[in-house]
């Protein structure tokens, strides 16, 4: 009998260790050969998706088969696209004039902490930038997740394989337990962490340098200038993404009276289905566990099965279960993060009450993350991106596709910082320019006092004999 807590624990250092030995070898690599191995681990993967995305659908339950391959996709062919040019090795920079010379140094092996609601596509995502910027990886998956994360992760050591370089370079926990976690998590050189807030808690209290996301409880502003059509079908798309899992996704929507019923139309039209008395009550009491956190059993899931598992009906081609909230707190589980098909609905009176119901919705639960506008007035858009603590505002986008890369220009990325507000490290979409630090070499610039021509040393005006006899007489004391 072997414990499960202290296998675990000793799996985490060993992989630790064979990653540490199987990294220092890519000190004798070159950009273009590191570059050519992240390559074929994007083609690999890309090839893969659909399959990828099958299996952590089966397993965990969550989100849609054709949405999780477009994660997939998005964190390897086009996260390879956008990195491709990217120097991560040797000499970054050469400033003749400065006489600075800046120099990549990977920060060594890295933990990835991977969630359930997008497990292979993070997967993915974690493997390419870690040896983009010749770090290795070792995973720690969610234990609903273990064998997609896991498949995932043999394909990608089967491409270092025939790459000729250690499969070490990646690898994954066979006995993931909280204990063994927590191992991986001291004895890495940082953390990549993706999750709940309770694992990204654990990555910043573990003592190693981490880069941990906050929570995203994302507030979608349609302010009276919008294209009302446009914007309540682009936050649909976005909503209904995977049903949902990305935590960039819309949690509630916050419009002006002026138009408010013009957007409930429109809202109804693409399948929004308002709940109200009983139905909505049921809906409540499903939506947490005791403690507050919100259920898993609906995570990822379509309104349907929602729908059934309170025990309402609801009309077909419903898509997205929503309630009017007229408050934010605990008390208002709408007015939370809710990774599944569920909406909150706020209608206040003009852009600076608006203003303050989503920050309000921010600080409760989703402070540094993101924010959707939908609005053609640019002075508002400005005052809104001035003003809210979030790290990506994101305008007349759906906010999934917006915040990860796939319909605006930022980075592509499945690890989105929050900032110190937020509780992050980081406020970027990271990148392999995250995980390395800047060695730089400094110059002399001829610049200081005794080396110019006509300025005088100090040492010039001291009595060097004087003092000498002094410490001489000093020391003959002590004697």
């Amino acid at each position: 009998m072997v414990d499960k807590d202290l296998l675990s624990i000793q799996e985490a250092r060993s992989l630790v260790r064979a990653a540490k030995k199987a990294q220092a070898t890519l000190a004798d690599l070159d950009q273009e050969r590191i570059d050519s191995i992240v390559k074929a681990i994007a083609v690999a993967t890309k090839a893969q998706a659909e399959s990828l995305a099958v299996l952590a659908v089966e397993e965990t339950g969550f989100g849609k088969v054709q949405d999780k391959k477009a994660k997939n996709i998005l964190a390897s062919e086009q996260l390879f696209e956008a990195i491709k040019d990217m120097k991560t090795f040797g000499v970054l920079n050469d400033d003749k004039e400065k006489k600075v010379i800046e120099i990549a140094v990977p920060m060594g092996v890295i933990a990835g902490i991977v969630p359930s609601t997008n497990p292979t596509s993070t997967t993915i995502y974690k493997s390419i930038i870690s040896l983009k910027s010749g770090n290795a990886i070792v995973f720690t998956p969610h234990p609903s997740a273990k064998k997609c994360i896991g498949k995932t992760v043999d394909i990608i050591r089967g491409v270092l394989h025939d790459c000729g370089v250690s499969e070490d370079l990646v690898s994954v926990m066979s006995v993931p337990t909280i204990q063994g976690s927590g191992e991986l998590m001291k004895v890495a050189d940082l953390i990549l962490a993706t999750g709940g807030p309770g694992m990204v808690k654990a990555a910043y209290s573990s003592g190693t340098p981490a880069l941990g996301v906050g929570a995203g409880n994302v507030p979608a502003y349609i302010e009276r200038s919008a294209d009302i059509e446009d914007a309540v079908s682009k936050i649909f798309m976005s909503k209904t993404f995977d049903n949902g899992t990305i935590c960039a996704s819309e949690q509630s929507i916050v419009t002006e009276s002026c138009i408010a019923e013009k957007v409930k139309a429109s809202v109804i039209a693409h399948g929004g289905y308002f709940l109200y008395g009983e139905e909505l009550t049921k809906v409540k009491n499903l939506m947490e566990r005791g403690n507050g956190s919100m259920n898993p059993a609906i995570v990822g899931r379509d309104a349907g099965y929602i729908a059934k598992l309170a025990g309402i009906s609801i009309p077909a081609g419903t898509r997205i279960l929503i309630s009017d909230e007229n408050g934010v707190g605990p008390k208002y589980p709408f007015s939370k993060e809710k990774l599944t098909s569920l909406l909150g609905f706020y209608v206040v009176e003009d852009c600076n009450e608006a203003c303050e119901i989503c920050h309000a919705l921010l600080e409760n639960g989703g402070v540094g993350h993101s924010l959707a506008i939908h609005s053609q007035n640019a002075e508002v858009i400005r005052e809104f991106g001035l003003k809210k603590p979030v790290s990506r505002m994101l305008v007349n986008t759906p906010s999934t596709h917006g915040a990860v890369g796939l319909s605006t220009s930022l980075f592509p990325s499945f690890t989105l910082g929050c900032g110190t507000v937020g509780g992050s490290a980081t406020s970027d979409n990271v990148t392999p320019l995250n995980l390395m630090n800047i060695r730089r070499v400094a110059y002399d610039l001829g610049t200081t006092p005794c080396s110019t021509e006509h300025a005088k040393c100090e040492s010039d005006s001291i009595d060097v004999e004087a003092i000498t006899a002094m410490i001489v007489n000093q020391l003959k004391q002590m004697v």
